[in-house]
């Protein structure tokens, strides 16, 4: 796992609309990876559903956050058509595989996926937080909240 205080390395990814997401696009923000193991199931699904759901409050914290996994982009808008997730944006980290849960310290080599992990970082780029979580455990949402508002 990254360590608090770490640089967080950048990144370019692209989301369910073939649309490419940098780290660095967000400077001066900001921003939690709500890393998931797989789309398509009922954890993962109430874990984005959750960034979608507070989107607004987010918003207000001057935070953006990004759902990630290993899934193709096509899954991923498939996906996020059926929850109907119209503001969040699920970032594919599908090739080259993992690379960006391995740079965070989260890619499970053994399965092939991401842990169920919270990063977030402050708007200089700098780790601030960071929680794995049991892959069977809806992460704690009430502890990011505090956690954002807390940093004034």
């Amino acid at each position: 796992m990254i360590e608090i205080g770490s640089k967080a390395p950048d990144f370019a990814l692209k989301d369910q609309r073939g649309k490419t997401a940098k780290l660095a696009d967000f400077k001066g923000k900001r921003v939690l990876l709500s890393f998931r193991p797989l789309a398509w199931t009922a954890i993962c699904h109430d874990q984005m559903m959750l960034l979608e759901e507070h989107h607004l409050r987010f918003d207000e914290l001057n935070t953006v956050a990004l759902g990630i996994g290993v899934d193709s982009v096509t899954s991923n808008k498939a996906w996020a058509d059926e929850m109907e997730i119209k503001n969040t944006r699920l970032l594919s980290d599908f090739w080259p595989h993992g690379e960006v849960a391995r740079s965070y310290g989260v890619f499970r080599e053994a399965d092939g996926i991401s842990e169920r992990a919270n990063i977030i970082i402050d708007k200089d780029g700098m780790v601030v937080f960071t929680r794995v979580y049991p892959t069977a455990q809806l992460p704690d949402f009430d502890e990011i909240m505090r956690f954002l508002e807390g940093m004034g």
